[in-house]
């Protein structure tokens, strides 16, 4: 896999367009000259956390004893799950995710930046081709660093977009998201059969 289709895989999975409603509900109750700076703040924490299922990420499966093959078996079901949810989003979703408290880690870094599918990604780039490991982290960088301009614009593009226009772009990530899906379910169904 190149670096231009692993950073276009991440940011398809961290979804940064479809994550601006929820971003915007969770920050509404934030005055509006802190807010930049919450979002700031929770982008910092995703990176963390990326980095840390990124580079930990080979140990995690040695203690777990975790083959690649139920890696890519795994992250297919789970990202599968999440374009279904990305193409027939939930009602009042958005006002579920709205809090009248600041939003600290929980929702906006964890799990709508830095949820779990794109974690066992990075566990599953970094796993099937070690040697790439500089290649992986750049695509890393570069998909967190767009996820983040969009998501510092969330307010200006909620605006812009309107609901039908988010949805529509939520759903086309959705779409494209069930293809990866199937392919890394295909891929660690055929390196199972071959052992």
């Amino acid at each position: 896999m190149s670096l231009v289709s692993a950073t276009l895989l991440l940011v398809t999975i961290m979804d940064p367009v479809g994550n601006v409603p929820s971003f915007v509900a969770s920050v509404q109750h934030v005055s509006p000259e802190r807010r930049t700076r919450v979002i700031a703040r929770e982008m910092l924490f995703a990176l963390g956390l990326l980095l840390l299922f990124f580079l930990g990420g080979g140990w995690l499966m040695t203690l777990l004893q975790l083959r690649p093959e139920s890696l890519f078996m795994g992250g297919g079901i789970m990202l599968f799950l999440i374009a279904i949810k990305m193409i027939f989003p939930p009602a009042g979703r958005d006002a579920a995710e709205a809090s009248p408290k600041e939003p600290f880690i929980v929702p906006l870094a964890t799990p709508l930046v830095a949820g779990p599918s794109v974690l066992a990604t990075l566990m599953l780039l970094d796993s099937s081709q070690p040697a790439l490991r500089p290649r992986w982290l750049a695509a890393l960088f570069i998909a967190w660093a767009i996820t983040s301009a969009v998501l510092l614009c969330a307010p200006a593009i909620a605006r812009a977009l309107r609901e039908k226009g988010s949805l529509a772009v939520e759903r086309l990530m959705g779409m494209l998201l069930v293809i990866i899906a199937v392919q890394m379910f295909l891929n660690g169904l055929t390196a199972f059969m071959k052992t």
